[in-house]
């Protein structure tokens, strides 16, 4: 404790120094928090994202081959399949089942490729739960600023959910009709019009890539049978379970259930057609993935995002680490006669170490406190502006239409205790340095 005050009036003593390399600290510090912040809030978002709008946690899928260059992506005997997979998994939060597809919307301004989803309504409360129905003059020119629509019109047949910038571009609204075209598996394209049911907020650009239909009407347009599904999707308690969730399942359903298995690959089922009609089997096989296949592009560029915040991080921590051991060295020089004096009383090395160390680290925990401080403070300031995106590429970063972000308390504490061990490796040197020496030498030096 002695110590511990000792440093600290030395760090009360040495005001210019200390609010210097203070305030480099804070900020370094507050640099580094918001970049934590904004990569954990994009994680986050990430897996909500996807597994709202295209995924589960993990997802029992397939391809059959009716011939050698076939891969339709629809799994036959659907109703035993959920079953397996219900009596496999019964820890399982949710389990539900998709139809996919893919086509071409066109409205009465524009038309755009999408994936269709064709889904079971009362599945689906979940789903429903995180979108929010859109303000008519957000998608409609002289539209009012009332949400029309009922999510649960898509019961019916032929109806379909579109998000604003979706509605925006085909200059849909409401109770409008929109065309979709679709490529059955022999080659030849279907058609239906849809009625526009509802308009929800886009969750992120990637919404703009799926619509959601009643699953009678897609079995419709690919012509399929009422047994057969586009994927089983699994909801886990953990997300950070999906991968050995993902192959427990994959070793039961091959040795237990006798399904035929394709080998894992983490790409989305869409990257896999080539590669499936180029293999020479036929009939059924199911494919295993988790959430992050699915949308594996996005998880690449945001680990590269990652990466690239890790270089930066790691240049400042040197650049830091080197402004301590700057200003150690300088504690060191102008105390020099302190140290000789303490050496001559008999003060041991070890309460030399302990007293610079612990000023170095202190002032690393309190520079990087406010710093943390400082960042919360910043991060809740964007939060309550609830600041629109407009531009499209950053909402497919951020995977919303909003500025808001998430603070972790556990991610606040590590960042403090980081950079005060970044500051006593600094000061580390000067200090064995200053510990070492001889009392009859600092006392000449210092005068």
């Amino acid at each position: 404790m002695l110590t511990l005050k000792m440093a600290f009036r030395n760090i009360l003593l040495a005001r210019r120094r200390t609010l210097l390399l203070g305030l480099a600290i804070a900020l370094v510090a507050a640099l580094f928090l918001l970049l934590r912040i904004a990569s954990t809030t994009l994680s986050e978002r990430m897996i909500e994202s996807a597994t709202t709008l295209s995924t589960g946690h993990v997802n029992v899928a397939g391809f059959l081959k009716q011939r050698r260059k076939g891969s339709d992506p629809i799994v036959l005997g659907r109703a035993k399949l959920i079953d397996d997979v219900k009596e496999l998994l019964p820890d399982a939060v949710r389990i539900i089942d998709r139809h996919r597809g893919w086509g071409r919307i066109i409205g009465p301004l524009s038309s755009m490729n999408t994936g269709i989803n064709g889904i079971i309504y009362d599945q689906e409360q979940p789903f429903f739960g995180n979108l929010k129905m859109a303000l008519e003059n957000q998608y409609f020119e002289g539209g009012q600023e009332v949400s029309k629509g009922d999510f649960k019109k898509l019961i019916e047949p032929n109806t379909v959910l579109l998000f604003v910038a979706q509605a925006k571009k085909l200059g849909v609204q409401v109770g409008d009709t929109i065309t979709i075209v679709t490529e059955a598996s022999g080659g030849q394209s279907n058609t239906a019009d849809l009625t526009v049911v509802a308009v929800a907020e886009d969750l992120g650009l990637m919404s703009n890539f799926n619509i959601y239909t009643s699953r009678e009407t897609v079995l419709s347009l690919y012509r399929v049978a009422a047994d057969t599904t586009g994927a089983v999707m699994i909801y886990l308690k953990d997300p950070a379970d999906s991968f050995a969730t993902m192959e427990l399942l994959r070793s039961k359903l091959k040795d237990v259930k006798s399904y035929q298995m394709m080998e894992y690959d983490p790409k989305p089922f869409w990257l896999k057609f080539d590669k499936v009609s180029g293999e020479d089997w036929l009939g059924q096989k199911l494919d295993l993935t988790i959430w992050s296949d699915e949308i594996a592009f996005v998880v690449w560029i945001t680990r590269a995002l990652d990466l690239v915040a890790l270089v930066v991080i790691f240049v400042l921590a040197i650049i830091i680490a080197g402004g301590m051991a700057n200003a150690m060295w300088m504690s060191v020089r102008e105390r020099t006669k302190e140290i000789g004096t303490m050496r001559a009383i008999g003060t041991p090395k070890s309460m030399i170490v302990s007293l610079f160390l612990q000023e170095s680290v202190l002032l690393g925990v309190l520079s990087s406190t406010f710093g943390v401080i400082l960042a919360i403070l910043l991060v809740l300031g964007l939060n309550a502006l609830q600041l629109p995106i407009h531009d499209n590429t950053a909402r497919f970063f951020l995977m919303t239409h909003k500025l808001v972000f998430k603070i972790h308390i556990p991610s606040c504490l590590s960042t403090i205790v980081l950079f005060g061990v970044i500051a006593g490796l600094g000061a580390l040197y000067p200090t064995l340095k200053a510990a070492r020496l001889k009392p009859v030498d600092a006392l000449m030096q210092g005068k």
